[in-house]
Parts: C-alpha cells; sequence; structure tokens
C-alpha cells in the first residue's frame, strides 16, 4: 500500500497503520493539497520579501554602498541557499509530513534536536506574526497621522489595528487553507505590482521636488559615488548586515505546510531554491537601481541649486545642478541615509508601494500564523512533550489545528498588546537562525554517518558545505546579537536535556542512531588492538537468566557488580522442535530487550534454539560478545531441585560448570533460600498481561494486595532482596587459595555501591595456630597493596579437623538415592546398571573421596562441616572424575545452611565468597 512504502521510505516501522489509515481518509474527503508553486514558490517569495524591501534597503545600501551592499545580500543568501539546498537533501529522503522545519530535523536528528527546535521555531513564528502585524499597524498609523486621524494615540492606536488584523487573519487561516492560499496569491499580486512601480519610477523623467529630495533618475556620478561605503552613526559592514538579515528569511515557510503538498519531495526543494533566487535578483536588483538614482543626502529644498562659480569637489549633486553641502553640518531629511520611503518617491505611483507594504507584512504575518500551528501539531502529534498532546487534535478535511491557531492567536495577541518587540525581536531571528543551523547540521550528520537509509534524490548538496552553513548560521546569531543568541542556546540546551530525560518512546532511524553505531563499532575495533592488562580487568558476565523477568534477583545481583563496570548479558536456551523454538525467540527478543531497558538494567538479552540446554549454553560461551568485549565470568543460580529433577537436567547443569572451566571462564553460582525462579508469579500476566513489564516493588505489593494467598509470598519477597538497600552487616570472603583475585574483586565492587555501602568486608583465610599474627599482618599487607578496604580478618586454624560423625551421615543419607551400591551386587548385574545408570554415585568413587576427606572448615560456619580438601576437588574436578550427583551434593552441603551465596571461581583457584 502507499502507507507501507511511506513507512519504509522514512524507516518508521511504527507508524504504517497511522500513514495508511491517514491515506485512505485524505481520499474519502477530498483533502486540498497544493502543488509548488501554489504551495511553496508563492509562500516563500512573500515571506522572504517583507517589509525591509520598501523602507530599509535604501538606507542599507546608502550606509554599505552598492559593492558591500551587494556582498550583504549575497552573503544572506548564502546563508539561505545552503540551507535551502540541505532541506531540500533532507525533504528528499523519504516521504515527508508535516511538521515543517520540526519534521526534517527530528527525523535527522532524534527527538532531542527535533523537540526542542520545534519549540522555539513555533514560538518564534507565533511572535513573528504580532511583529509583522505591528509593522502592518505602524504603517497605518502613519497614513493616520498625515491626515489628522488618530483615534486614541499611537501606541493605542497600533494596539487597536493590530488586534482588529490578526482576528481577520485568523479568520482566513482558520477558514481553511484553501481560502488562506487564495489570500497569499491576492497578496503576491500586490506585491508585484508594487515591486514592477519601483523599476518603471526609476525611467520616468524625474522632477524639480523629486530632484530636491535627491532623485535624478539613473546617472553614472550617482552610480560612481554611491559605490564605496559610508557608514555612520556607528554603523558597520556586520550591524548593516544584521539589520538586513531577516529580510532574507522565510525561506521555510513552504516547508512549515509540508503535510498540505501534494509531492513535498518535488515541491520543498524546487520552489524553495527558485523563491531564494527571485528574491535575491529583486534585492540586488532594487539595491543597484536605488543607488544608481539617488544620492545619500538631500535637503528637499527646490531652492538648493548650484551657485555659478561654485566648486562641486566631485558631489554628483552638485555636477547635476543641486547644492546639498550643508548636509555635512546639519542633519537633513532626504536621501538614501535620511529618507525610508525613498521608493515610495522614486516610484511611478506612491500608494501603490504602501500596498506593496501593507501586502508585505500582512503576507508575511499570514504565513507565520499558519506554520505556527502546523510545526506546533505536528510536534504535538509525536507526544515529545507529553503535556502539549491537547494540542495534536485536527479538524476538518485538512485536519487543521484549530486549537493551534488560538494558541498562537493569544501569544500575537499578547504581544502586539506588550508593544515591546524591538526587545524581542532579536532572540526571535535567532531562534529561525538556530532551525537553519540544525536543519544544515541535519544534512552534514545524516551524509556523515553513512547510514545506508541516507539516499536522497536531491543530489545538488555536499555535506561540508551543509557544516559550512550550520557553523555560518551560528556565526550570523552573535553578528545580529550576542545576547540573544546566548538566550537561544540556553533555551534550546534546556529543552534538549528535558527531552533526553523524558525519553519519548519514538524511533524514527534518526542519523544520532547511525553514528552512535559507527562511534561502537570503531571503539570494539580499536579495542581489538589493546592488549588485556590486569589493572584494566573487570567482570564481564554471562548470566543464564532466561527471560531476565523469571529470575530478576539472579540479575539483579549481576548487575550489581557490572553496573557500570562491565558487560553483562542475560541469556536464554530454547529447547524443542526447532521451528517452534526459532520462532517464539525471534518474538520475544525486542520484548525481553525493552524489558531491561525499562527497568533501567544496563544489560543486553542474548538467546539460542539448541537440542539441549548445555549445547546451547555451549554456544552463548563461544560466540557471546565481540571482540574484546566478551564474556569472562559465567553467572548461574544455583540447582535448587536437582534432587527431584531427571537425571539428564542435572548432568546439563553440572556439564554447563564444567563447560565454563574448559573455556576458561571464571564461575559464580549463586544461592538464595527461595530459589529465583518466579515464573509461577507470572502467570498472573494471562490476566494482567502489563505485568510482565513491571515486576518491580510496587508491582508486587499490588499482586500481594490482591489474594496473597494465591501467591508465593516469600519468594516475591526474595525475588527483589538485591534491589533493597542491605543493612549493616558484612560480606564474608573465605579466600584460601589465589584465583587471580576475582573472588575478592566481586565482594569489592558490591561495597562501593549504594545499596551495599553499609556492609564491610570480612576475611577468613587458613593459617597455623602459632602463626596467627603473622598470618594476619601477611594479609592484610597484601590487601592494602591490593586497596581493598576491610574490617576483620580470621585466620582459620583448626582447617584440618576431621568432620564429624554427624555431617557425614547427613551427607551419605543425602546422597543414598543416587548411590549405585555395586559392591552389594554381582559383577554382572553391577556392570549392567553402571551402563543403564551411568549418573550414579559408584561405592569406589565414594571410597575415593573419603580418603581425600581428612582436612575441614570448623563447625562453627556451616551447621554441617565439610571438607576444604574435598570440597576444592569437586569444584574444580573435571566431567568422569565426579559423577553429576555428588557434585551436587557437595554444592548443596556446601551452600545449603549458608545466607545468600556466591561460590565463585576464578581461572585458577576455587573460593566461597558469601553475604551475611
Amino acid at each position: 500500500s502507499t502507507g507501507s512504502v511511506e513507512r519504509v521510505a522514512n524507516g518508521e516501522s511504527t507508524a504504517g497503520d497511522e500513514t495508511t489509515a491517514s491515506k485512505e481518509e485524505e481520499n474519502k474527503t477530498g483533502l486540498v493539497k497544493f502543488g509548488w508553486v501554489k504551495g511553496v514558490l508563492v509562500r516563500c517569495m512573500l515571506n522572504i520579501w517583507g517589509v525591509m524591501l520598501f523602507i530599509r534597503l535604501s538606507w542599507i545600501v546608502g550606509q554599505a554602498g552598492i559593492g558591500l551592499g551587494v556582498i550583504i545580500i549575497l552573503l544572506a543568501t548564502m546563508v539561505t541557499s545552503i540551507t535551502g539546498l540541505s532541506t531540500s537533501a533532507i525533504a528528499t529522503n523519504g516521504f515527508v509530513r508535516g511538521g515543517g522545519a520540526y519534521y526534517l530535523i527530528s527525523r535527522s536528528l532524534g527527538p532531542e534536536f527535533g523537540g526542542s527546535i520545534g519549540l522555539i521555531f513555533a514560538f518564534a513564528n507565533a511572535v513573528a506574526v504580532a511583529m509583522y502585524v505591528v509593522g502592518f499597524a505602524e504603517t497605518v498609523v502613519e497614513l493616520l497621522k498625515e491626515s489628522d486621524t488618530i483615534m486614541v494615540d499611537e501606541s493605542n492606536d497600533i494596539r487597536i489595528i493590530g488586534t482588529i488584523t490578526v482576528v481577520c487573519l485568523l479568520g482566513i487561516s482558520v477558514a481553511g487553507m484553501e481560502w488562506e492560499a487564495k489570500a497569499q496569491v491576492i497578496l503576491l499580486v500586490v506585491l508585484l505590482i508594487a515591486i514592477a512601480n519601483f523599476f518603471i519610477g526609476t525611467v520616468i523623467p524625474t522632477n524639480n521636488e523629486k530632484k530636491a529630495r535627491g532623485f535624478f533618475n539613473y546617472q553614472a556620478s550617482i552610480f560612481a559615488e554611491n559605490f564605496g561605503p559610508d557608514f555612520r552613526g556607528g554603523e558597520g559592514f556586520f550591524s548593516v548586515f544584521a539589520i538586513f538579515f531577516p529580510a532574507a528569511t522565510g525561506i521555510l515557510a513552504g516547508a512549515n505546510i509540508s503535510g498540505d503538498l501534494k509531492d513535498p519531495q518535488g515541491a520543498i526543494p524546487k520552489g524553495t531554491m527558485l523563491a531564494i533566487l527571485i528574491t535575491t535578483v529583486a534585492y540586488i536588483g532594487v539595491a543597484i537601481c536605488a543607488a544608481s538614482c539617488v544620492v545619500r543626502d538631500a535637503t528637499g529644498n527646490i531652492n538648493d541649486t548650484v551657485v555659478s562659480g561654485m566648486s562641486c569637489n566631485g558631489s554628483s549633486a552638485c555636477n547635476l545642478g543641486y547644492d546639498f553641502s550643508r548636509c555635512r553640518n546639519q542633519p537633513c531629511d532626504y536621501g538614501l541615509m535620511n529618507n525610508f520611503q525613498v521608493m515610495s518617491m522614486v516610484s511611478g505611483f506612491g500608494p501603490l508601494i504602501t500596498a506593496g507594504i501593507f501586502s508585505a507584512t500582512l503576507s508575511s504575518a499570514l504565513a507565520s500564523l499558519v506554520s505556527a500551528p502546523k510545526v506546533f501539531q505536528a510536534l504535538c502529534k509525536d507526544n515529545v512533550y507529553k503535556g502539549l498532546h491537547f494540542f495534536a487534535k485536527g479538524y476538518g478535511k485538512n485536519n487543521e489545528p484549530i486549537r493551534g491557531y488560538v494558541l498562537t492567536f493569544v501569544i500575537a495577541m499578547a504581544f502586539i498588546l506588550i508593544a515591546e518587540l524591538n526587545t524581542i525581536a532579536p532572540i526571535i531571528s535567532n531562534f529561525f537562525l538556530a532551525s537553519y543551523a540544525l536543519i544544515n547540521f541535519s544534512c552534514f550528520h545524516a551524509s556523515y554517518a553513512k547510514s545506508p537509509g541516507w539516499r536522497p534524490a536531491f543530489r545538488y548538496y555536499n555535506m561540508w558545505v551543509s557544516l559550512f552553513g550550520a557553523l555560518l548560521c551560528c556565526g550570523v546569531m552573535f553578528v545580529i546579537n550576542w545576547w540573544a543568541a546566548l538566550i537561544t542556546y540556553a533555551i534550546e540546551l534546556f529543552l534538549y536535556i528535558y527531552v533526553t530525560y523524558k525519553k519519548p518512546e519514538v524511533n524514527w532511524g534518526s542519523s544520532t542512531q547511525a553514528l552512535y553505531y559507527i562511534n561502537a563499532l570503531d571503539s570494539a575495533l580499536a579495542l581489538t588492538a589493546v592488549e588485556d592488562h590486569v589493572k584494566n580487568f573487570r567482570p564481564q558476565c554471562i548470566a543464564l537468566t532466561g527471560a531476565p523477568m523469571i529470575r530478576p534477583a539472579l540479575l539483579d545481583i549481576t548487575h550489581t557488580f557490572t553496573k557500570n563496570n562491565g558487560l553483562c548479558i542475560c541469556c536464554e536456551v530454547y529447547t524443542g522442535p526447532r521451528k517452534l523454538c526459532v520462532k517464539e525467540m525471534n518474538s520475544g527478543m525486542a520484548k525481553k530487550q525493552a524489558w531491561l531497558t525499562k527497568n533501567k538494567r544496563k544489560a543486553f538479552y542474548a538467546a539460542v534454539a539448541a537440542d539441549s540446554f548445555r549445547d546451547g549454553v555451549k554456544s552463548l560461551l563461544q560466540a557471546s560478545g565481540l571482540g574484546r568485549m566478551k564474556p569472562n565470568t559465567l553467572v548461574i543460580g544455583f540447582k535448587k531441585d536437582w534432587r527431584n529433577a531427571a537425571a539428564s537436567q542435572v548432568e546439563n547443569y553440572v556439564g554447563v560448570i564444567h563447560d565454563a572451566f574448559d573455556f576458561e571462564l571464571g564461575m559464580i553460582i549463586i544461592r538464595i533460600s527461595q530459589g529465583f525462579d518466579i515464573s509461577q508469579v507470572l502467570q498472573v500476566q494471562e490476566i494482567f498481561p502489563h505485568f510482565l513489564f513491571l515486576i518491580s516493588e510496587s508491582t508486587i505489593n499490588t499482586i500481594q494486595s490482591m489474594h496473597v494467598g494465591e501467591f508465593n509470598q516469600k519468594l516475591l519477597e526474595a525475588s527483589t532482596q538485591f534491589k533493597k538497600k542491605q543493612g549493616k552487616g558484612t560480606i564474608d570472603i573465605w579466600w584460601l587459595f589465589d584465583d587471580g583475585g576475582l573472588t575478592i574483586l566481586i565482594p569489592y565492587i558490591l561495597t562501593i555501591r549504594k545499596k551495599w555501602k553499609n556492609c564491610k568486608l570480612r576475611i577468613f583465610t587458613g593459617g597455623k595456630a602459632n602463626r596467627i599474627e603473622e598470618e594476619k599482618l601477611v594479609m592484610a599487607s597484601l590487601l592494602s597493596k591490593f586497596r581493598i578496604k576491610f574490617a576483620d580478618i580470621n585466620i582459620i586454624c583448626d582447617i584440618n579437623m576431621k568432620p564429624n560423625k554427624e555431617s557425614w551421615k547427613f551427607f551419605e543419607e543425602m546422597i543414598e538415592p543416587y548411590r549405585l551400591h555395586e559392591s552389594c551386587k554381582d559383577i554382572t548385574t553391577a556392570e549392567k546398571l553402571k551402563r543403564e545408570t551411568p549418573w550414579k554415585i559408584t561405592d569406589a568413587e565414594l571410597e575415593a573421596f573419603k580418603e581425600k576427606v581428612k582436612p575441614s572448615l570448623p563447625f562453627y560456619i556451616c551447621t554441617y562441616s565439610y571438607t576444604l580438601d574435598q570440597m576444592l576437588e569437586v569444584i574444580m574436578a573435571r566431567k568422569g572424575v565426579v559423577s553429576d550427583y555428588l557434585y551436587m551434593a557437595w554444592l548443596e552441603i556446601l551452600s545449603k545452611n549458608l545466607p545468600p551465596t556466591l561460590m565463585v571461581r576464578g581461572n585458577h583457584k576455587n573460593v566461597l565468597t558469601f553475604y551475611s
């Protein structure tokens, strides 16, 4: 469908249905759309040709001269032309919807830049309505003053006329875009007649009254005299440029109604660039003609003629018979430098210039009155600022933003009544320039990011020219008014930070995203060239959480020591029919990564489909990560149900531990009393699907308040225990062998987290009874060398004590169901049982371990004492040396009655760490 094509062109996968629906609605209601002439060319020309053309251009060329005057016009045109090229490139890179400058910037640079510039651009257009209307009202009041028909006084008359004017313009706008477009065409015709009237007037023979005011028709001497600059009153090149530049703005008038164009991709480039060309030629033509016909100073007195024998000293007026020399010593009222009504004087019919001024001001006001609500409506539709969504609603066949019109009317009225526009005018000009700068930067950024999606149909642009245009706009902002530029940057920065903090849920495929990818890729490649160093070691964990919301506590504790420190990958293995597994896996990838993002977990989600759990983990251990950013530690929860689970599950679990050792990964096995799996709680999502994304303390409270008896309250509490701030306590580290430091590093990282800062490190290590103090000093010195703060060091002297009979009896009872007892059977039966149940513990295997059961940890650490040697042998064992159930039995007795436990093993040796 058409909507699908537009969606793909823009890379907006979430907007397809909306686009299709809007297209169908357009076809049904007969929506009015404009071509490039009426929709873009006419609007841009009217908005660029302002009152400056008629009342200030003569003064500008008088100050700067023809040469610098033309340079000023061309410099302003350079800014607008580069911006026009950038606008054209962006507009032809995919389907363009309503929103103009905001839409172009937001879809290129993202909602942060688009949202900030969209709001101030809409506001600038709203205030511009007041500026143009006040300009119109001032001209009317001047006419009233000449005819002595002032109603109240000048200030209040401006307010009265301004109010009536803006109400009339609002009526035209609300009537619909069709009526507004017709009004714009009429105003353009008047404006063109006024400009033509001026050019015709320059060739109509002048009279004595006009000569006295400095108008002599085309004269080479006047052209030569006015060619160079004559800056007065403290003016200079840049100050004159700052006064002229607002006359060149308005190039986005067509783009601002992009949603009302038949073909925005074709209309915006063609109409905008042609409008810039035509208006620039008109400005240069008027400037040169005015400076070739009118001298800089004139008295207006027809009797100021040249006396016989008087020396002219190169004065063109003197050579033409008039003596205006007294203007050097006292101010005069006429000439390019003194009379703002030069165009009226030169024109063939003066009132037509007044009509042109009316047309210029009213057309600009009307264009701004339409642009502001259209841009604001697009901004509100995207819901970048949630509080403004009220203004997103449109009415009628053209989806007119009536609420936006009313808001723009209120803002315009407020500034008309305040009537302090001289102060705010520089800020408004800077708002427009900030928009131009970001459009240019958008074009540069999109090109620089080299995204395959950047394929503008408009080819006449260059990324470096666009960057130059952006810098040029920023420079012009300071040239026009430095404090206004600073205010603009401050407002834009504030809005940028606000939008960034709020993180609107949109994805427009911006060039910012593309550059993030490029930077990340470059950094990852650069990192591969850097050799690992012990000082830069950090735990990079692959956590077997399954779906992250299923085992939140396992994720939380892992995230505690990887957040801002290292890589964390939450992994899930799908087993079963491959086709179904792959389908389920693919459908859940984005949702589970979104859950991590929503719950502010700095982790990645990865999943594989495999024939068995162990095969899947093998794949993850080997293939996860990128370059140097590869996991070096496997985090897994303790299999609490190992005694009731199928033998294949236990085999897979123990096999995963062996595989981690084989791949030279560190190993962390975590055990908590209630276990990690809360899937039975999450079954409530069948009734409340949104709970899948809201598993938090507030959600748990909601669940408990509904039916406490239906849920395992202890399980829920256990699942959030690592989210809570930990009270005063100790993290006990049983550092019995050097494993490279992982055992001490993990607890240290815990203590630097806010939630664990009240916990102190307590070190336990083995030693001899007659060397306790020496052993403590050695350990303290080592920890100081590592810069690890600790609360206490305990030397375990009775580490060689044998386990008591009760402990060994408990252990034998625990493994009894899994023993083969081959010594009680004949050889044939025993061999058969070994083949059928290879996972069972043989008498020979157990006897071998009994021989090693000599030293043990003291009874007061655990209710059931167990031997250190045996624990180490088990943890370091390889498949085939220790049966799976014997392995699990030792892990069970190692951690059964301890508080939440982390069994940590570095690359070489193994120790136990637990929190109490």
